[in-house]
Order: structure tokens, then C-alpha cells, then sequence
């Protein structure tokens, strides 16, 4: 198997449009040789605990309504593109990730993070709920099969706040300012949300290495 390192951030719509189209790639090679997972990275590591209103929030980074309607057409026209439906009226806060980190973190230890991830991505962009919120997080912890009683306990501690603050600042240091940003093979980063032909031409060059016992981190081929 190949690594596949995602950094991504479950409030940026460009991951969630990123990984729809990496799935469309995974499921015309089922073959496929990537083993996925998820790596934390905050768009706003400065954003209050709480969060804050969404259209405050916009407009402030934006530069007013008109701003942040044009920075989001683009959005709009890939979603529908990747056969999305984000639903950006219901969201109503923008939230701090630092938890939704946590949650994914924990997911991952049992075998659940792909699964998470894409949990909060619909919670979010699709139902417009604030996962920002602990009991929103325990609620998609509980729908996969995770004990929502101990994800609750956990998110009311700092249980690896500090873990997920420093894997952040790490992928800053690398050198990663934006996501979401693949790194495959532990080597070659590949940014931004791209599409699906893209993600089938590197599975074909990998399939194609790892039949000529080449190693796909070497740089070959």
C-alpha cells in the first residue's frame, strides 16, 4: 500500500470538494494501492473557542457582502461540478476546528477517520451544523458506532489538545499554507482540490511503479 497524507481542515470547501473528487478516482480503480489519513491544519487557529457568526466572520475577511459573494462563486460552480450541493445559507457560525481535529484524531484510532471526516464535512456544509459544538461531535461519533459518553468526557478535557496544536504548526513549518494538500508516498505534495483525471493519472503511474518493484517514493518513473 501508499500512503496518502491528507491535510485538510472539515470547515474548508475545497477539502470536502478535494476528497469528492479523489473518490470518484478510488472508485474507477477499486484496485487502487492508497492507504488515507487525515492530518489536522486550522484555516483560523485564532478563532475564538466559540466561534463567531458566519456572515460577521465573511464579511470582516472578505471586505463586506459583495467580497465574500465573489470568493464563493468559484466554490459554488466546483461543488456543482463535483456533484455537491453545499447548502451555505444554513451555516450560520463558522466554528473553531481544534475539537473536529481532536474527534478525527480519535476516529482514527478506531479505523473510523475517513469516515468522520466526511461526517463533518456533510454536517457542516450540507446541514449547516455547528461542529464547533461538543454535543454535535458526540452526536457523529455516536452515528459511527463510536461511544458518544467517552468522546464527550474527552472533548471536556484537553486530551490531545496539544498533540493536534503541534501537528499543526509541523505542517506550517513544512511549509503548507493552504488546504487541503496530499502528500503521497510521504514525498510529493499535491495541492488544492484536483480533479479527478489527475488522481487517476497517479494511480496509473504508482500501479505502474509498484508492478516494475519500483518504489513509489523514490522519485522514479
Amino acid at each position: 500500500m501508499v500512503k496518502l497524507d491528507i491535510i485538510s481542515d472539515p470547515i474548508c470547501p475545497w477539502c470536502y470538494i478535494g476528497k469528492t473528487y479523489l473518490d470518484a478516482a478510488l472508485a474507477a480503480r477499486p484496485d487502487h494501492p492508497f492507504t488515507l489519513e487525515w492530518h489536522p491544519f486550522q484555516l483560523n487557529p485564532d478563532m475564538p473557542p466559540e466561534g463567531m457568526d458566519r456572515r460577521a466572520y465573511l464579511e470582516a475577511k472578505f471586505g463586506g457582502k459583495e467580497g465574500a459573494v465573489k470568493a464563493y462563486m468559484p466554490v459554488l460552480e466546483k461543488a456543482q461540478e463535483a456533484g455537491l450541493s453545499l447548502n451555505f445559507e444554513a451555516i450560520t457560525r463558522t466554528p473553531n476546528t481544534l475539537d473536529a481535529h481532536r474527534l478525527i484524531h480519535w476516529a482514527g484510532i478506531e479505523d473510523r477517520q475517513t469516515p468522520m471526516v466526511m461526517a463533518l464535512f456533510r454536517a457542516y456544509f450540507e446541514e449547516g451544523r455547528d461542529i464547533g459544538d461538543a454535543e454535535v461531535l458526540a452526536d457523529l461519533a455516536d452515528g459511527l458506532e463510536m461511544d458518544a459518553a467517552v468522546i464527550r468526557r474527552l472533548l471536556d478535557s484537553d486530551a490531545d489538545l496539544d498533540a493536534i496544536r503541534a501537528r499543526d504548526s509541523r505542517f506550517r513549518e513544512m511549509g503548507v499554507t493552504s488546504v487541503p494538500t496530499f502528500i503521497v508516498a510521504g514525498q510529493h505534495a499535491v495541492p488544492g482540490a484536483q480533479p479527478a483525471d489527475l488522481w487517476l493519472k497517479v494511480i496509473d503511474e504508482i500501479t505502474e511503479q509498484i508492478a516494475r518493484g519500483d518504489d513509489p517514493g523514490n522519485g522514479k518513473g
